[in-house]
């Protein structure tokens, strides 16, 4: 790394606004800008992946106060002294694998985080596809671990009893001169390792997708992607994980670390003090503040934001598999979204990329919808904005040199980051969580292998997916099961009531919604919230008014209902 050259070019730029300097593992870039993007743009300026050094911003954004993190306001001692042999800060798709893995060993595990259940934040809101690593060039992190994730899917989905489709992923190319180079990188493709990718003429294309753009002239078929519901995954990876011994706690936030000559001696949060022998740092878009807090800063996180749509389950047949177009990238560092045919028979359209500062800011524009449709409607012409059932915006946490970090600690001892985590982070959690989990053991000086592992977790049955005889026979066994309360979705009371009595309950309608999904079909809860907010009071023994929809403070009123009188 040449930082004068660097500093130089920064210079031109901005106008002396913004310089760099080096550390042992850093480049380091302060001053001030008026507009995000301009910051971005600077720490990606400063990017030398040769160099082996990441990039920390710690540039001013000028007028912009960045908002504080949102913490929960519960205060508690039940936490407090507790010592254990991994902490693992963070409850997403890494967070709650790594966790489970650590449950094959005979330590003591806690997980924490700061929402009201697992998968709050990015490992529920992004599209849910196993990629097959088709756009990743040797070198990286992601791609050495998306080979070996994917791989993993099958069985880990088959051990967590979570539904897993390959359906493959078909990018669509009208321009027919360019099939002897799309040829060429197909070759390359597999060079690399991906399996099975192969070029498909019109003819066969038509036949297979046939709802596809018919001005595409071929496609490059990727048969080992797929698509998963990640927050499905997410959830029982942790259930599976307390099943085998270790312990969540929910509404917990980390504010401070006590490090003393380069060890975490202890971790201060809402619930007390905890002292734990090795941290793990899997916080998505906050695990930049978690290494600030260990002294063990060495990296930046840069959020950005995606919006998708899903689309009634009337256009499932639309599109089977997952589809878009080459040369559809919004930003060099994104895939440009698509549309995916989801596990559970609707249509998801989107993401688009864009950069923020704000990391818990999922609130969805016009402006995003308009543009995912635009392009995606070139892969199909057949979606429409008007079968939009619902949208959501996920927050994402790249580092600047777009890559993951999986490694202990720079100048923290007893810490491991699993940090820069994004697409396609919920592939390579299988194979992450092994590397991270082996780690720590290491850390740990070696540990004995938990002889009682069960890798099994058995889900919840879904009535709707249930030939009639096993209906009938459910229902005998248990009547809640013939009680539907979900018209859309077909969910019965029994299912919900399973939820509420799962290892990792979590007493919320979003809680319930996102393990049998009520409120999930065309109505998006129009009849069945009410039946749900009631069947929950009743299984908890309180109000109808202290029941919450999902994060503190969203208590569902029902006082002007005869119910809530």
């Amino acid at each position: 790394m040449n930082i004068d050259k660097l500093n130089a070019r920064l210079k031109k730029l901005f106008d002396g606004r913004v310089t760099a300097t080096l550390t042992d593992d850093s480049i380091v870039l302060s001053g001030s800008l008026d507009r995000w993007d301009d910051i971005v743009l600077a720490c990606k300026t400063a990017v030398d992946k040769k160099s082996g050094k990441h990039v920390v911003n710690d540039i001013v954004l000028n007028g912009r106060e960045i908002p504080k993190t949102r913490v929960p306001s519960i205060n508690d001692t039940s936490l407090d002294g507790l010592n254990v042999d991994v902490l693992v800060i963070g409850g997403g798709i890494s967070g709650c694998s790594i966790l489970r893995e650590l449950t094959k060993w005979k330590i003591s595990c806690l997980l924490v985080d700061k929402e009201s259940d697992v998968a709050c934040h990015a490992s529920s809101r992004n599209d849910g596809e196993v990629h097959p690593g088709i756009d990743l060039n040797k070198g990286s992190l992601k791609q050495h671990y998306v080979l070996i994730g994917n791989e993993m899917y099958d069985k880990v989905c088959r051990e967590l009893d979570v539904p897993f489709k390959r359906v493959g992923q078909y990018v669509g190319i009208s321009k027919l001169w360019l099939k002897p180079f799309v040829r060429l990188y197909v070759l390359q493709r597999r060079l690399c390792g991906v399996k099975g990718t192969k070029i498909i003429g019109r003819r066969k294309l038509r036949k297979l997708q046939p709802g596809l753009n018919k001005k595409f002239k071929f496609a490059v078929f990727s048969p080992t992607a797929g698509c998963v519901c990640p927050y499905n995954l997410t959830i029982a990876y942790a259930e599976n994980a307390v099943t085998n011994g270790a312990k969540i706690s929910l509404n917990t936030f980390v504010s401070d670390m006590t490090v003393e000559n380069g060890v975490i001696k202890s971790v201060v949060t809402n619930r007390g003090i905890i002292y734990p022998k090795i941290v793990v740092n899997a916080a998505g878009c906050f695990a930049e503040d978690v290494a600030k807090m260990a002294g063990d800063r060495f990296y930046s996180i840069h959020p950005r934001r995606g919006t998708n749509s899903i689309l009634d389950k009337k256009t499932g047949g639309y599109v089977t598999a997952i589809a878009g177009i080459k040369g559809a990238k919004s930003t060099p560092n994104t895939k440009g979204g698509g549309i995916l045919h989801t596990v559970h028979d609707n249509l998801l359209v989107g993401p688009n990329a864009v950069e923020t500062y704000e990391k818990e800011n999922f609130a969805t524009d016009a402006e995003s919808i308009n543009g995912v449709f635009k392009k995606q409607s070139i892969t199909s012409p057949l979606i429409s904005k008007k079968d939009i059932i619902t949208y959501f915006t996920g927050v994402r946490a790249p580092t600047f040199e777009e890559d993951f970090i999986i490694e202990k600690g720079h100048k923290t001892k007893n810490l491991v980051h699993c940090a820069g985590i994004q697409s396609p982070g919920l592939t390579t959690a299988p194979a992450v969580a092994l590397d991270v989990s082996k780690m720590c053991v290491d850390m740990l000086g070696g540990a004995e292998v938990n002889k009682d592992f069960n890798p099994v977790r058995q889900g919840i049955p879904h009535l709707a997916d249930m030939p009639l005889e096993e209906r009938d026979r459910l229902i005998k066994q248990n009547p809640d099961y013939g009680v539907i309360v979900c018209r859309c979705e077909e969910v019965s009371k029994g299912e919900i009531l399973d939820a509420l009595n799962r290892t990792l309950s979590v007493p919320t309608v979003d809680g319930v919604k996102r393990r049998v999904r009520p409120g999930m079909g065309r109505c998006q809860g129009g009849f069945c919230m009410p039946l749900v907010t009631k069947i929950i009071s009743e299984y908890q023994g309180c109000d109808l008014t202290s029941v919450v929809k999902g994060s503190e403070g969203s208590v569902i009123n029902y006082s002007h209902t005869k119910e809530g009188k």
